[in-house]
């Protein structure tokens, strides 16, 4: 499950799954932008890895191909399930937002949303 390199392993598995060693770069982040269309140059230098390490990365992934996409399908599944999750409890926080200032707290109100107004014409 590991490719060798130099005598040492270059890609492992940890509990965030198939990762290059020495380095916290899950198989899954390259993927994103190897399907993305980016440049091998371009990822090597957006996660400041070695040839040697990319070119482990990339010969695992073509070695193994059917076992590390059907788990990149996995992270990408539990990845939109937390978006969701998070899109749905922020929706609870705009409806708070939208709530009118409780009884006693009008001129506090009155006055933030006067300097909120000054902020957005400044900017």
């Amino acid at each position: 499950m590991t490719s060798e390199s130099s005598g040492q392993s270059t890609i492992i598995r940890t509990e965030r799954g198939l990762a290059i060693a020495g380095t916290r770069i899950t198989l899954y982040q390259l993927m994103d932008y190897i399907y993305a269309g980016y440049p091998p140059t371009l990822i090597r230098n957006q996660f400041y890895i070695t040839d040697e390490q990319f070119n482990a990365a990339m010969s695992y992934i073509e070695t193994n191909r059917s076992e590390v996409e059907a788990e990149y399908q996995i992270v990408l599944q539990q990845a939109e399930e937390i978006r969701q999750y998070w899109e749905e409890r922020n929706r609870g926080l705009a409806k708070i937002a939208e709530m009118p200032p409780k009884p006693g707290q009008e001129a506090a109100w009155a006055k933030l949303q006067a300097r909120k107004a000054k902020l957005a014409v400044s900017s």
